[in-house]
């Protein structure tokens, strides 16, 4: 019975939903999976540990992220760093180890309005781990740092070699000029009743959020001190999630494979909440997604770990480059959840998160498929190298 009305969901839900609304098949997949007795209880413990052990970290990292980058001035670059090509390097490797895409993105800009090398382009798509940087840092801080400062140092040799062979103006007359299109959905005053929602949720949820996710991160039983019951933290936080699962699914439509993998747009009229909203709720969904398809190939396919390692073990930091090479978040989020899962090494972690050039090589490709194809070759490179010789120096 449960399968027949599945069917006639899925039916309903692909006829009046698709091809717009692609992202509410989440949600459903996930009802399907809390509906069935053998996966309810997987499925309610990933959507309880999405909340309270990622998305609650995550959402408290972008609070202290948007804090200190309103304060940093936005790259006021100019022709001078043709003579001073080392330092331009230096702050594109910069801009790219932020968490999230939005110092690659800059400087993407930057480069087309001949302001930046392609080396810098190189660079900064080398040392940028997009939004995956947030979940590992949350997750294995000690671990997320010593790659940041790592991606940040193969970015600065990268853009540096590049630059001495290539020079400043490489494929620059390439590019394509921006479209008025884009200009007017920067300058859309309009913000959706679901992004203001969910702005609005995590502004109220931020502060006790944060303090139980700290407090069970310290091993402090949270359950005890607050008088409740194991199931009921569970639900809640399974219920939270799955909300805001809801809201990602219904907030923009998908027209194509960068809406799907991307984080959703943000206007100048977003408040800073909202701007939280957007991304964490972004990265949760694609967690639950990865987490969810792991515990299935468990439950499923009966998985042995070991002797997956053994029979892949050459070939997984090559996997995790090539994932990185996909345009999009999505799959790098996917990739560090499969790391943090204890599915795939650190050296395949390792070269994913060099290779990963995040969203900021969807306006490459737009603006040139030659530099964005090019930029993402080089910075494979390096990837390759460092993920292969972690691999075999310590693995």
């Amino acid at each position: 019975m449960n399968y027949s009305l599945a069917a006639i969901f899925v039916k309903y839900t692909s006829i009046k939903l698709l091809p717009d609304h692609r992202r509410i098949l989440l949600p459903v997949i996930i009802l399907l999976l809390l509906a069935q007795a053998q996966t309810r209880e997987i499925t309610f413990g990933v959507l309880s540990d999405a909340f309270w052990q990622v998305s609650v970290f995550v959402a408290m990292t972008l609070t202290i992220y948007h804090l200190f980058s309103s304060k940093i001035s936005c790259l006021h670059l100019s022709s001078k760093n043709r003579k001073k090509a080392f330092k331009e390097i230096v702050i594109a490797s910069f801009m790219g180890v932020l968490p999230g895409c939005g110092g690659a993105i800059v400087v993407m800009t930057q480069y087309v309005g001949g302001q930046m090398s392609f080396g810098a382009v190189v660079a900064v798509l080398t040392s940028t781990m997009g939004d995956a940087a947030f979940l590992l840092l949350v997750a294995e801080p000690i671990t997320g740092t010593g790659i940041v400062v790592l991606c940040f140092f193969v970015g600065l040799l990268s853009g540096t070699v590049v630059n001495k062979i290539h020079g400043f103006d490489f494929l620059r007359y390439t590019t394509k000029k921006t479209t008025s299109e884009s200009s007017t959905k920067d300058n859309d005053t309009t913000v959706p009743a679901c992004v203001a929602y969910q702005g609005i949720l995590w502004q109220w949820l931020m502060v006790p959020g944060a303090i139980i996710g700290i407090l069970m991160a310290s091993q402090v039983n949270v359950v005890e001190l607050l008088g409740v019951s194991n199931n009921t933290m569970q639900y809640l936080g399974a219920s939270i999630a799955l909300s805001f699962i809801c809201l990602w699914s219904l907030t923009n439509e998908v027209t194509n494979f960068e809406s799907m993998v991307s984080e959703d747009k943000k206007i100048i009229q977003n408040e800073v909440f909202q701007k939280i909203a957007l991304d964490t709720n972004f990265v949760t969904s694609w967690v639950v997604v990865a987490f969810i398809v792991f515990e299935l190939l468990m439950l499923y396919g009966n998985f042995q770990l070991d002797g997956l390692f053994n029979k892949l073990d050459t070939t997984l930091p090559l996997m995790g480059v090539v994932v990185g090479m996909i345009p999009g978040c999505g799959p790098q989020i996917v990739t560090t959840s499969l790391y943090l899962s204890g599915v795939i090494p650190l050296s395949a972690q390792i070269g994913n998160a060099i290779s990963n050039d995040g969203d900021a090589l969807f306006p490459a490709i737009a603006l040139s498929p030659k530099v964005a194809l090019v930029a993402t070759i080089y910075s494979s490179i390096p990837a390759i190298i460092t993920a292969y010789g972690y691999f075999w120096l310590f693995e």
